[in-house]
């Protein structure tokens, strides 16, 4: 099943997309509309996921905080921060959402690869990492480590939407507001941060092309 592509030029709001997600999921699940891939940003704001902790809102009133019935915690979006939402049929696909996570978590690695980064994944720690060997390590010894990509999806009726954000340039002091993932210590990075010298039309080119769905 190749599910069909569409990306937004322009910023896209939080409550418009969460509205035309719901509808495609609805008919998806009817059989009246294919299987979407929806490349996005969104202007600034913050979203708590299901397992969201207040106390990691460290900046309530910085931007508009929603309430995503997401899996996972909080976490930023905005300009210069390429989102793809996947409404794909998981039950099509073996009915594991493990499984599909991972797949999700595979797909971003194969796109960072494709600009000589390697992202990976650790046990307790949704979302793709980065090294930062060229950063001190942490208080404790531990070396530095920061996230590039986070990840949270929602099931209705076995058909997934929300999916995942990569940081390509986006205002890095934007992720202060908030604890995000809920995970301390370990910082936020992007592909530009990094000293790649990547747009976002470069980064959807290479989700087109390592996609698991093509």
């Amino acid at each position: 099943m190749q599910p069909e592509w569409i990306t937004s030029d322009a910023p896209v709001a939080y409550e418009t997309a969460l509205t035309e997600m719901e509808a495609r999921v609805a008919a998806i699940r009817a059989g009246g509309a294919n299987e979407a891939i929806w490349l996005l940003e969104h202007p600034p704001l913050y979203t708590a996921g299901t397992s969201a902790r207040m106390s990691d809102l460290r900046d309530p009133g910085r931007f508009p905080v929603h309430q995503a019935r997401r899996g996972g915690q909080y976490t930023y979006h905005g300009p210069g921060q390429r989102v793809a939402y996947t409404m794909l049929d998981v039950a099509a696909r073996g009915r594991d959402v493990r499984a599909f996570v991972t797949t999700l978590e595979a797909w971003v690695i194969d796109a960072l690869a494709e600009f000589g980064l390697r992202g990976e994944i650790r046990p307790g720690r949704v979302g793709v990492w980065v090294a930062r060997p060229d950063l001190p390590p942490l208080p404790d010894g531990t070396p530095r480590e920061d996230k590039i990509a986070a990840i949270g999806i929602r099931l209705s009726k076995w058909v997934s939407f929300h999916g995942l954000s990569i940081n390509v340039e986006p205002d890095l002091a934007h992720f202060n507001g908030i604890v995000p993932c809920g995970i301390t210590g370990h910082g936020v990075t992007s592909l530009v941060d990094l000293g790649l010298p990547v747009t976002m039309g470069d980064l959807d080119d290479a989700l087109r092309r390592t996609s698991p769905w093509t």
